[in-house]
């Protein structure tokens, strides 16, 4: 007698993020039903990804990371931005403060691109892509007076931080422990600079 599958103890978690199941090539759809990291293709020379994660938990991990990659591209973009155009009475102390932020956000996404092509999927890198699933808003067309776009940097931060939170439980389900690691480090940076730059617009 064949014994009944048992359903996947994540099932509830990806089908939170995914609203639909992974794709024939694995691909898993992105809010709007856009694809956001398709799985790469491999080739007959390299070996079948076997890191213990199963294929559908890392294309909906990769998506998560998609995502998240996506609003940080945004976000360092918007820095870099307000770096160059900040001005008035606070621009020296904001110009550098900018550049520290902006120089962080750029080395994380390697970090998170990096993860997505250990996954095995493609990372999405083109503004065309990133426009599609970011959350956070793209850079004023003009720039604002210089508290304005501390308060921009502070929602922006505040915007990653919670995406990247929605996908560790997901991570954490799948047993995909660096995933989980590394958006738990992002949420506490993000945290952390929002804190400091709220505190520029109190009195």
């Amino acid at each position: 007698m064949a014994k009944s599958s048992k359903p996947s103890k994540n099932s509830k978690s990806l089908s939170a993020v995914a609203a639909a199941p992974a794709a024939a090539k694995g691909t898993v759809p992105a809010k709007g039903g856009e694809r956001v990291a398709p799985e790469s293709g491999g080739s007959r020379a390299a070996p079948i990804i076997n890191i213990g994660i199963d294929r559908k938990d890392r294309a909906a991990i990769a998506e998560g990371l998609s995502r998240v990659l996506a609003d940080t591209y945004t976000l360092y973009l918007t820095t870099h931005n307000f770096h160059w155009n900040v001005t008035g009475p606070h621009f020296n102390s904001l110009h550098a403060m900018f550049m520290e932020q902006y120089t962080e956000l750029w080395n994380s996404t390697d970090v998170i691109a990096e993860r997505i092509r250990a996954l095995g999927h493609y990372a999405p890198g083109s503004y065309a892509e990133f426009s599609k699933i970011a959350t956070v808003p793209d850079v004023p067309a003009t720039p604002p007076k210089a508290m304005e776009m501390v308060r921009i940097l502070v929602k922006g931060h505040e915007t990653v931080s919670r995406i990247a939170r929605e996908f560790i439980p997901v991570a954490e389900e799948a047993g995909d422990d660096p995933t989980a690691d590394m958006l738990t480090a992002r949420c506490s940076v993000h945290d952390q600079t929002a804190w400091m730059l709220r505190s520029l617009l109190e009195e």
